[in-house]
């Protein structure tokens, strides 16, 4: 990780609140498994994205493995403001991990959001929600040990059925010195059921610091809806953006720029094929027809795709 990164020290880490203290709403990608990698958060922030958080990295694993890091977290100077987002249940645990990316990120995210049953069932994720005592502790801790203030500590959250308990760990995680709440408007047990933006809505009316909305945002217009709705401070936005990475750039589907410029960030970067594929896979979703997506999903080499696009695109 260090050997990659190093180049980052140099550079001027940034204040992420200080998106928040613009005036504008602040748009952020998403801390997605396997895709918000360093290639692909290059590529939104050419396309208006402010903010970009790295996939959820296992805290415990980061601090004990050398190999974790190597694999889990690389970045370079163009990459910020930077979230790294941590998966952790112990403070001490997490204050190391975010005592190792705190030369190189511009904070930290506590998942207190993930539904899966792995991480459930671990201690991670969403099952912190009911854990409000342990979230604060954390907080705290990271706070008290990292000495740089720029260095922001924020946390993701889903909403209970009884929202006066999401609006009370908000309102302690507040009160221990979070930078700012991301909320994914739906409880553990929702998968695709509507995201309730009234109960966001209901958090931000009850907090004095940013809070982020989180959930089925798949347009520019959308996100401004949603902010409408809700009176969020940022939006963060997953599935919309791999659909279309320059939709905070105000595009209705994936510009064939945009392509041209992911072959050109993933070769560049070494992107693995499989990733580089699932990511062109995502962005040609609307512009491809049935039979082409029938050949497109199944070419196997990168020489495949580039042959293919060629052909049918010019890219």
């Amino acid at each position: 990780m260090i050997g990659d990164i190093v180049e980052t020290k140099q550079c001027q880490l940034k204040d992420p609140m200080d998106l928040f203290r613009s005036g504008q709403v602040v748009k952020i990608c998403a801390p997605m498994v396997r895709y918000s990698k360093l290639a692909f958060r290059t590529l939104v922030r050419k396309y208006s994205c402010d903010l970009c958080y790295t996939p959820m990295i296992v805290a415990a694993d980061f601090v004990r493995s050398a190999k974790a890091r190597d694999s889990e977290f690389t970045t370079n100077k163009g990459d910020h403001p930077l979230i790294v987002q941590f998966a952790a249940k112990e403070a001490q645990v997490l204050c190391d991990a975010a005592r190792i990316v705190c030369p190189f990120a511009d904070g930290i995210d506590l998942n207190c959001g993930c539904p899966q049953r792995w991480a459930m069932a671990e201690g991670y994720g969403a099952c912190l929600i009911n854990k409000p005592e342990l979230v604060r502790d954390m907080v705290r801790h990271v706070r008290n040990q990292i000495d740089n203030p720029r260095f922001s500590v924020s946390i993701k959250i889903r909403i209970h059925e009884d929202l006066k308990r999401t609006v009370d760990l908000c309102q302690k995680a507040e009160a221990t010195g979070v930078s700012w709440i991301t909320v994914h408007g739906r409880s553990v047990e929702e998968r695709h059921q509507p995201v309730h933006y009234d109960a966001i809505k209901i958090i931000k009316q009850s907090m004095s610091i940013p809070v982020v909305a989180n959930g089925d945002i798949k347009t520019l217009k959308d996100a401004e809806n949603v902010h409408l709705l809700t009176g969020a401070d940022g939006i963060m936005v997953a599935r919309g953006l791999l659909a279309n990475p320059a939709m905070f750039a105000g595009y209705e589907e994936t510009p064939l720029k945009c392509i041209q410029d992911w072959v050109d960030i993933a070769l560049e970067h070494g992107t693995p094929f499989t990733c580089f594929h699932h990511h062109l896979m995502y962005m040609m979703e609307r512009i491809t027809s049935k039979q082409e997506k029938k050949v497109f999903n199944v070419l196997s080499s990168t020489s495949a795709v580039l042959d293919y696009l060629k052909d049918h695109y010019g890219v």
